[in-house]
């Protein structure tokens, strides 16, 4: 095995920087947050980042400090390394700095011009021109001005959330919010769990809120498994791809490690993903999103042969009846059997069958990194709903029985946990994040002031707390609207709001009486009250329509549902000014009117405390510059002061404190100068938390409430598991798309996505839209090293590198397809072009594109070169009062790009059809700059 996967910790100490001038601590994950992860050494010589390599832990400190855990089963033992497991790209993270892609300076659309004609139907195809710093933010401070003079300040939308490289003081994302905060508010775009969307919108209904509908509390599983689990169903996951943004390479050797140690691990997918090609002993091809079938036939196996644990169902579970009804046929006349089940799902009745049977006779737990294509279709509400009934109806909470979203919870904990009294009475308990959010509260304890300008630039994700707001995936929506309409949407779709959120109906713009949520010391009374009334609370202000968009994460078009539907939308008169700031020139970026050059990691002193789970170790580091700024580039947070400034907003910003301020601020606020002092912190850049000696001691996942379900409720309505919903069954009982029982939904008023469509004799394809093996969602798809894996880019003829489309040899030979021919992936709502990739690793009727490629648009609204397959996702959300994304497992075909349509496109679209082009890295931004300018 190689050190990746090694059950070794690795002897001695960090090699040399082999000849560096200098080498600083980074974390390089992509994940963003408040807390970062992947902590890595960055070596520089003569100015520039020569190398990036793994930070070992005990370069300055003595290893057995750390009090390394251990965990074994038969014999096979698993201990951390001595060194961080940072991901392929990671590694690569110098060639995202040095792109040919980075924005260089400030730019202004050439047609754009605030004092007279505004073009805004050109966004997106009109090119851009060098403007100054002082010019740029003088514009950006007129315009807000305007903009609250005319309509308020409500009419500025932020889209400030999402994933990003890991910057505490200069967040990547949110930044805007420290001026608009203090200048009477702003509208946010609220992020949607984009990629938890059936267990935010369909599991919390069952077990409670948990961390985004995952199962919580979520304490030691990984030991817990690793003891008692004798099979992992692993349902549209990826453990070797999904965690490396997060946590790096730790999951391989987890995934590697139960191997050895003899746990099964059976991988439900359409596709031969790289973890069940490499860990698999069963891999189970299933047409995507039909996995409800598949799984209600093995409840239906189940029931019938009697092999659930009826005695736990009847103290631990509401609602069996009806699920029993439901599967028997009782409720519509249709059995959901096997037989049933594999004419929907394609897995024969015969796997179906033994499936059931095996995984009632063996401990079984289910896993996942969030959970891929399995809950982020439509109607993902359902198959997640359903997964929490299979781990109920078996004992869910038992030793070896969980729900486990692999190593990103479930560690053994540190020192946070029990040595260092953080204030976790304040935190909510039912996320399973106690002691990481306590680390922050502890600083609003000491220093509130403080709390406030690190913390609100990071809460567009977890929060809806902007004045007025819009979920993310309605933005389109509420634009078309008009200055005289209104939108309805049930729930805010904030990570961590409460269940019963989803219950209000909110509309935009506010209106005076809305109701809003009454804040956190009321989280008990929410998780198990279903009066609303009692839990929220009216505003007292009206709301006006957005006209501006001040935009830092430019990614909607590659990343949400029907891209270019996006980029049409955006070209509205009513949205008079977009800003956005951005280190690169792409996607988003292309729609704005000023880009601002935002920098990277690498390119600015920060703090990072890497204190999650998913790694061998949890860290602290002192992230020092490792060069300086690329251009005229500015972090993120340096932009916002620089139109601050202008404002005569700079100290309302800044706090009047330095970087270095905060720095110390944070360390000593999280009391991380009781593990290692100040001083010594500053000398060595990097402070390893040691593991708790008591780790052991905390129970298992969901044991407590297995035992003694009474004196451990968990926070639902009754307390128990809700197999059929109190809240659902009062707010929604005749919801036919998410009832308040899991249920198989062909189709419905908000999506027609079946093979059974009428839409599917056009398009007979189910497309699955995977999370990316060699980027972040949008991030690193300019990184030259990981397009020469075989997944991932395809060289055409013509010299571009086109995303991959995955094909099995049956449909490829019926369209006339082979490896390497520029293919068409298409609906009604339009063209993305691809490079096909022809392979027994995808089943026959089901193809595969990952999402986030860089959008390279070549007829607006119809045509793209780049990749980008979430431009003809489903523009519908989860279902109608599930204000989620459906942006994977929908009708496409995929024909050969002909010679003759290659042509067409390049002669009637010249100037797109032959952008500047790097060979290696991709699109460069000098694309997008006019000539002279």
């Amino acid at each position: 095995m190689s050190d990746a996967i090694s059950n070794k910790a690795l002897p001695g100490t960090a090699p040399p920087n082999a000849g560096a001038d200098k080498t600083v601590v980074k974390a390089i994950n992509l994940s963003g947050g408040i807390f970062g992860a992947c902590p890595a050494h960055v070596d520089v010589k003569d100015g520039k980042v020569v190398r990036i390599r793994p930070l070992h832990y005990d370069s300055k400190y003595d290893f057995e400090s750390f009090n390394p855990w251990e965990m074994e089963r038969n014999g096979v033992k698993l201990r951390p390394l001595t060194k961080s497991v940072p991901p392929p790209w990671g590694l690569a993270y110098k060639k995202r700095t040095y792109s040919p892609n980075r924005v260089p300076y400030p730019m202004k659309r050439v047609d754009w011009d605030p004092n007279g004609e505004r073009n805004t139907q050109n966004r997106g195809s009109s090119k851009f021109e060098r403007i100054s710093w002082d010019e740029a933010t003088d514009i950006i401070a007129s315009e807000i001005k305007r903009i609250h003079k005319e309509y308020g300040p409500l009419a500025i939308l932020v889209q400030g959330d999402g994933h990003s490289e890991s910057k505490l003081i200069h967040a990547p994302h949110g930044c805007s919010t420290l001026l608009l905060n203090k200048m009477g508010g702003f509208t946010q775009q609220v992020r949607n769990p984009d990629s938890w969307e059936g267990w935010y919108w369909g599991a919390k209904h069952v077990w409670g809120k948990g961390f985004i509908g995952n199962m919580a509390p979520a304490e030691n599983l990984v030991n817990d498994m690793t003891e008692n689990t004798d099979m992992i169903v692993l349902q549209g996951g990826d453990p070797e791809t999904t965690p490396w943004g997060f946590r790096g390479q730790f999951a391989s050797r987890l995934m590697f490690f139960w191997q050895k140690a003899g746990i099964e691990q059976v991988y439900i997918c359409p596709d031969l993903n790289y973890s069940a090609a490499v860990h698999a002993n069963k891999w189970i091809p299933i047409l995507p999103n039909t996995d409800a079938a598949m799984q209600l036939a093995i409840i239906y196996t189940w029931v019938v042969e009697g092999t659930y644990d009826k005695e736990y169902v009847a103290t631990h579970a509401v609602g069996m009846d009806k699920i029993e009804d439901y599967v028997l046929g009782k409720v519509d006349g249709v059995p959901k059997t096997p037989k049933w089940a594999s004419e929907k799902c394609g897995v024969p009745s015969y796997t179906i069958k033994a499936m059931a049977r095996h995984w009632a006779k063996v401990r079984t737990s289910t896993g996942h990194y969030f959970g891929g294509g399995f809950i982020r279709g439509p109607y993902a509400t359902e198959p997640a709903r359903l997964e929490c009934i299979q781990l109920g109806m078996q004992g869910l909470g038992k030793p070896g029985q969980h729900h486990a979203q692999i190593a990103y919870m479930g560690m053994p904990k540190n020192i946070t946990w029990d040595q260092l009294n953080y204030d976790i009475a304040n935190s909510d308990p039912s996320t399973g994040f106690q002691e990481y959010s306590g680390t922050f509260e502890t600083i609003k304890q000491k220093d509130p002031e403080l709390y406030e300008r690190i913390f609100n630039p990071h809460r567009g994700t977890p929060q809806a707390w902007g004045k007025q707001f819009i979920p993310k995936t309605l933005i389109e929506e509420a634009i078309k609207a008009g200055t005289d309409k209104h939108i309805n949407f049930w729930g805010t779709g904030g990570h961590e709001e409460e269940p019963i959120d989803q219950m209000i109906k909110y509309q935009y713009p506010v209106k005076k009486g809305d109701l809003r949520f009454s804040g956190s010391e009321k989280k008990n009374l929410a998780h198990n009250d279903t009066d609303i009334d009692k839990i929220y609370e009216r505003i007292d202000y009206d709301g006006v329509p957005i006209h501006m968009v001040w935009t830092d994460t430019p990614c909607r078009q590659t990343c949400w549902g029907d891209g270019f539907d996006i980029g049409m939308t955006i070209r509205s008169p009513q949205i008079e000014f977009v800003l956005a700031q951005h280190p690169w020139l792409e996607n988003d970026c292309i729609y704005a009117d000023i880009v601002l050059p935002a920098n990277t990691t690498l390119e600015v002193d920060d703090v990072m405390p890497c204190v999650r789970d998913g790694e061998h170790f949890q860290t602290m580091l002192n992230m020092r510059q490792a060069v300086k700024p690329i251009g005229e580039s500015k972090s993120d947070f340096e932009c916002v002061v620089e139109i601050a400034k202008k404002l005569d907003m700079e100290k309302e910003v800044t706090i009047g404190r330095t970087v270095e301020q905060y720095v110390e601020g944070v360390y000593k606020g999280m009391n991380f100068d009781k593990i290692t002092p100040w001083e010594e912190f500053q000398e060595k850049d990097y402070m390893v938390i040691p593991v708790s000696k008591n780790w052991k001691k905390l129970p298992a996942g969901l044991y407590e409430f297995y035992k003694d379900p009474v004196g451990h409720p968990l926070p639902t309505p009754t307390g128990k598991l809700e197999f059929c919903s109190t809240n659902l069954s009062k707010y929604f009982p005749n919801d036919e798309e998410r009832p308040p029982y899991p249920q198989w939904i062909e189709k419905g008023i908000t999506h027609d996505e079946r093979l059974s469509s009428s839409r599917a004799r056009t398009y007979p394809l189910l497309i699955i839209t995977n999370h990316p093996r060699w980027r972040v969602h949008a991030q690193a798809d300019d990184i030259p090293w990981t397009k020469e894996a075989m997944t991932g880019k395809i060289r055409g003829f013509d010299g571009y590198l086109y995303e991959p489309c995955w094909i099995n040899p049956k449909d490829a030979e019926a369209r006339g397809i082979k490896t390497g021919d520029i293919v068409k992936v298409f609906n009604e709502r339009g063209i993305v072009l691809c490079g096909a990739l022809v392979m027994e690793r995808i089943m026959p009727g089901a193809v595969s594109v990952d999402h986030g490629a860089r959008t390279d648009i070549i007829i607006p609204g119809k045509l793209d070169r780049g990749g980008a397959i979430n431009l003809i996702t489903p523009k519908g959300l989860t279902s109608r009062h599930a204000g989620g994304q459906a942006t994977t497992s929908f009708l496409v075909d995929v024909q050969r790009a002909s010679m003759e349509e290659l042509d067409k496109w390049r002669r009637e679209y010249p100037e797109a059809w032959n952008r500047e082009y790097d060979r290696a890295s991709g699109l460069k931004a000098n694309a997008w700059v006019e000539r002279g300018k």
